[in-house]
């Protein structure tokens, strides 16, 4: 009682990924509370991982680019350096035009992931959650924002947040399913943390089998999003397919927890 075997559960882990995580993310709700907390310790850690080893690029933080001075930006001198040599040598001060400044571009991608937690929040629903939660991070760094959702939408963190990547999954991995499922409640609450994002992309990541429960029809709230991707378990996947095919996203159904960065990322990358 109270142990955690690391060496056995790096056996387990190399041997099926799925169950590994799975049963480590079940061990972080065990009653022992110092087993609790080595499991929730190390959950935390193998999410951030194995996250980060599933999502292939960073497309959300922007990047320095070169621009013409006369477009702002601050100035490159050493991009600069054979103008202003030029300049001097036929003493005059340099013309703008000449000159190269360094601008931050815009982020590629804005993430929303939204986790629907209507439903009983087993290991593998919430290793599932933990993961892509930790992919949306390593995927667009400068601007993600995750929601849970049931008959309320709840922010676990907002677009613009200073939370880091492991507080995050911490949060996560302590969710709790109960309720009805407002599936269009949340798609507003996405649309809505994507509204101020600087990003060319704004992207809405629904976790769920989108089968609504609540009185509200979800479509018109879905199709007002920039882009919409679905994640659904691969057990029950049927009302998701149809959802995606109502509004127009792309889903893709996943088999288990350790698939959710690489599925992630396929999806983003069709675009």
């Amino acid at each position: 009682m109270g142990a955690l075997d690391e060496t056995a559960f790096d056996t387990v882990l190399r041997e099926d990924p799925d169950q590994a995580v799975s049963l480590l993310v079940e061990m972080s709700l065990a009653t022992d509370e110092k087993l609790r907390a080595a499991a929730r310790r190390l959950a935390t850690r193998l999410v951030l991982d194995l996250a980060r080893r599933g999502a292939v690029r960073s497309r959300g933080v922007g990047r320095l680019r070169r621009v013409n001075a006369e477009q702002g930006g601050e100035l490159d001198l050493d991009a600069s350096l054979p103008a202003l040599l030029d300049a001097t040598v036929d003493r005059r001060p340099p013309r703008i035009d000449e000159l190269i400044a360094r601008q931050w571009g815009r982020p590629e991608v804005a993430l929303c992931l939204l986790i629907d937690t209507s439903g009983s929040m087993t290991g593998r629903r919430l290793a599932s959650a933990a993961l892509t939660a930790a992919a949306c991070a390593w995927r667009s760094p400068g601007e993600h924002a995750v929601v849970s959702f049931a008959r309320k939408a709840e922010v676990i963190r907002p677009l613009w947040s200073v939370r880091s990547r492991a507080d995050v999954v911490d949060s996560v991995l302590g969710l709790r399913g109960h309720g009805v499922t407002a599936l269009a409640t949340a798609l507003r609450e996405a649309s809505r943390q994507l509204a101020t994002s600087r990003a060319a992309r704004r992207v809405v990541v629904l976790l769920s089998d989108c089968r609504a429960t609540d009185d509200e029809d979800p479509l018109p709230a879905a199709r007002s999003c920039a882009e919409l991707v679905i994640l659904a378990p691969a057990d029950d996947c049927a009302e998701a397919a149809g959802f995606a095919r109502r509004t127009g996203a792309r889903w893709r159904p996943l088999p288990g927890p350790a698939a959710a960065p690489a599925a992630l990322a396929e999806l983003l990358d069709r675009s």
